[in-house]
Order: C-alpha cells, then sequence, then structure tokens
C-alpha cells in the first residue's frame, strides 16, 4: 500500500515509539491521527505533524468509537492502524512479604495491551471492510505492538509477557480471518529501545541494557520502529507474521 495519502491511525501516538510511528506517516504523506489517552501530548505532536488529536481509552468501546469517528470526519476512513498504545508491569507472583501479586495488576496489564488492541482492531476492521479496494485488492493493514518479553519473560513479567504473547498469538488467525477483506496483519516485537520511559533510568543502568545487545550495541531507536512499521505497509506480502526488532538479544531471566 502507498503510503501517501492515506488516512492512518496511530494509538499511543503521543510518545515514545507511538510519536515517532505517527512523525514517520506523516513525513512519509499520511494523514496522521494521534490517538492517546494524554490529551495535551497528543494535541502537542497532532500539530506538528498536521494531524488530528483524538484522545482515545483503547479499552473503552464507546472512547474507541469517538476517536474513529473524529479521525475520520478530518481525514476520510482509514486504511492503516498501528496499535502501539500498552503498558507496563513487574510484579513477582510471589512478593518478599509472601503475599500473591494483586490479580488486579495482572487484569489491568492484559486488558489495556491485549484487549484495548483487539477492541480498536475489531472496530477498525469493521470499518476498513467497507472500503472499496485499492488496485491490489487490499483494503487496510494493522499492526500490533508486542515485545521481546513475549518469547524471553523475565522475572516479574508475567502480566506483561502474557498480553505481549496474546498479541503474538493473535495474529495469524487474525491475519487468516481477514485475508477474505484484504486487510494484512502484522505484528513487531521490539527489543529495549531509548523510549522516555528508558531515558528516566540511570544512565549506567541505560549502559549495562545497551551493552546486553550483541549488535548494534545501544538501545534501539524509536524511529528504527517506524520504519520497521511504515515498511510493513508498503510491502504488500508481509502478512501474519511477527518480526522481532532487537538486535539479536535474547534476555536473561533478571
Amino acid at each position: 500500500m502507498n503510503i501517501q495519502g492515506q488516512a492512518a491511525l496511530v494509538t499511543g501516538g503521543a510518545s515514545g515509539l507511538g510519536e515517532a510511528t505517527a512523525r514517520e506517516l506523516a513525513r512519509l504523506g499520511a494523514k496522521v491521527a494521534v490517538l492517546d489517552v494524554n490529551a495535551a501530548l497528543a494535541e502537542k505532536v497532532a500539530s506538528e505533524i498536521g494531524g488530528v488529536a483524538c484522545v482515545c481509552d483503547i479499552t473503552s468501546t464507546d472512547s474507541v468509537t469517538a476517536a474513529l469517528a473524529k479521525a475520520a470526519a478530518a481525514h476520510g476512513p482509514a486504511r492503516i492502524l498501528m496499535n502501539i498504545a500498552g503498558i507496563g508491569s513487574a510484579k513477582r507472583i510471589v512478593g518478599k512479604d509472601g503475599k500473591p501479586a494483586p490479580l488486579e495488576d495482572f487484569a489491568r496489564v492484559v486488558n489495556v495491551n491485549l484487549i484495548g488492541s483487539y477492541n480498536i482492531s475489531r472496530l477498525f476492521a469493521a470499518e476498513c471492510v467497507k472500503l472499496p479496494p485499492l488496485e491490489d485488492g487490499e483494503r487496510g493493514v494493522m499492526m500490533f505492538t508486542a515485545s521481546v518479553a513475549a518469547f524471553d519473560g523475565q522475572v516479574g513479567q508475567q502480566a506483561y509477557s502474557a498480553s505481549k504473547g496474546g498479541l503474538v498469538g493473535m495474529t495469524l488467525p487474525m491475519a487468516r480471518d481477514l485475508a477474505q477483506h484484504g486487510i494484512r496483519v502484522c505484528t513487531v516485537a521490539p527489543g529495549l529501545f531509548a523510549t522516555p520511559l528508558m531515558k528516566e533510568l540511570p544512565e549506567a543502568v541505560q549502559q549495562s541494557l545497551a551493552a546486553s545487545i550483541p549488535f548494534p550495541p545501544r538501545l534501539g531507536k524509536p524511529e528504527e520502529f517506524a520504519q520497521l512499521a511504515c515498511h510493513i505497509v508498503t510491502n504488500g506480502h508481509l502478512n501474519g507474521e511477527v518480526i522481532r526488532l532487537d538486535g539479536a538479544l535474547r534476555m536473561a531471566p533478571r
């Protein structure tokens, strides 16, 4: 699919990997809707790239429906969905105090990362199937953002790894499901990236994490994630695939 002139939705588009992807899409000529729970940051990014900001909680059907409607009113129906919004968590299943991890924490992470991503994807797909096919029969593309933690989850990452592993497991059946409608589905599983959250860590910790990456021995750049996300859109034969973007990193237990 040619990105130029297409309407695109980016969840978590106000910061980090989502912001980088929104900016790259706009650079390539897409009409970008920045979907995020942080209204101020979403407005800032959208204004800088000539897009539209949509406050959106992906776990709420009403919120997603309103955001999709606002984006469509501004840019027309979207053919591109970048699922990048997500949250993290690190809790041992039995804490040092001997108490079990709170179930609410596990449910919250899975609800946002997995169920929320599915929620907006089903609503996007239902609108996308109504669009006329492009020259190659394609109607749309969606991408999920998993993590290397889906495969190499560390101590305390049960909730995060389960949520990201769910996205990995959902990729192929969703691609098969939507093939009849000409909608492709892929997932990117990033490793350690220089996101705002990562930059909050002490410099020594960042350097230690970067040194654990075989090559290149540095943190990934958000722009590199964005470039791969956009390549998925433009490469019409990428479908049903999960792509690790990690510099050959394999996470240690802790």
